[in-house]
């Protein structure tokens, strides 16, 4: 099920999700001494990796990864890890462990494999997870257009991370699969604009989630999304 958060601003919402992301992640280090947290990329979260970088816990135990990443090189203008890197591991976030999802040159079955393992050691179940949205209804790299659409939102998919190649979209990617991320403790769908509010709109006025990946998390009964928007 979802749940609607409207912001005056983007900046009040920057400021109020990094508040309650910060708290949560925090929690969790209390209670088991660890936390982590998957976030998104695009120009939309610039603000809130801002605010949270500066907030005060002990970030030496937390991980930062990405929900999906496309599979380029880490200086390239594309890459999620550039920006997470310049924009969240900053100031009093520096000090947070980053879990690569593009390592090496390939994306292999090989690459892929030791990556599923090495997530499930360290990272999952996800504490925090932020996605966001694109115009299609894509949420991380679940892009209604791929091959692999069905497999990335099988309740079923004992894998963590898949390999996925859009049609509509440039570079082959990697990303969480739907079985993973829904096993998310807290689960934030950030986004912002009318244009993103009409997207929103249209993704909840149906429920095939094969034609709006996002809907998978809209609608699961059995999972609670807490979506900010702000204009």
């Amino acid at each position: 099920m979802h749940y609607l958060n409207d912001f005056p601003s983007r900046a009040q919402l920057d400021i109020t999700l990094a508040e309650n992301v910060s708290a949560l992640l925090q929690s969790a280090i209390a209670k088991k001494g660890k936390a982590s947290i998957a976030v998104s990329g695009g120009s939309t979260p610039k603000g809130f990796f801002s605010a949270l970088s500066k907030k005060h816990l002990d970030w030496k135990k937390v991980t930062i990864t990405l929900a999906d990443e496309r599979w380029v090189d880490i200086n390239s203008d594309a890459s999620n890890t550039r920006l997470v890197h310049e924009n969240l591991l900053q100031n009093n976030a520096a000090s947070a462990k980053f879990f690569h999802l593009k390592q090496g040159e390939e994306l292999c079955e090989e690459t892929l494999e030791d990556l599923n393992i090495a997530a499930n050691n360290t990272l999952l179940p996800l504490d925090v997870l932020i996605l966001g949205m694109g115009e299609d209804g894509h949420t991380a790299s679940l892009f209604p257009c791929s091959d692999q659409i069905k497999q990335g939102l099988d309740t079923a998919n004992p894998n963590a991370l898949m390999k996925v190649e859009p049609t509509t979209a440039p570079h082959q990617r990697i990303t969480f699969s739907y079985a993973c991320l829904k096993q998310s403790k807290n689960i934030f769908l950030h986004i912002c604009g009318d244009s993103k509010k009409q997207v929103l709109d249209k993704a909840l006025s149906s429920k095939d989630i094969f034609e709006m990946p996002i809907r998978a998390f809209l609608y699961d009964e059995n999972t609670d999304s807490q979506v900010y928007w702000a204009e």
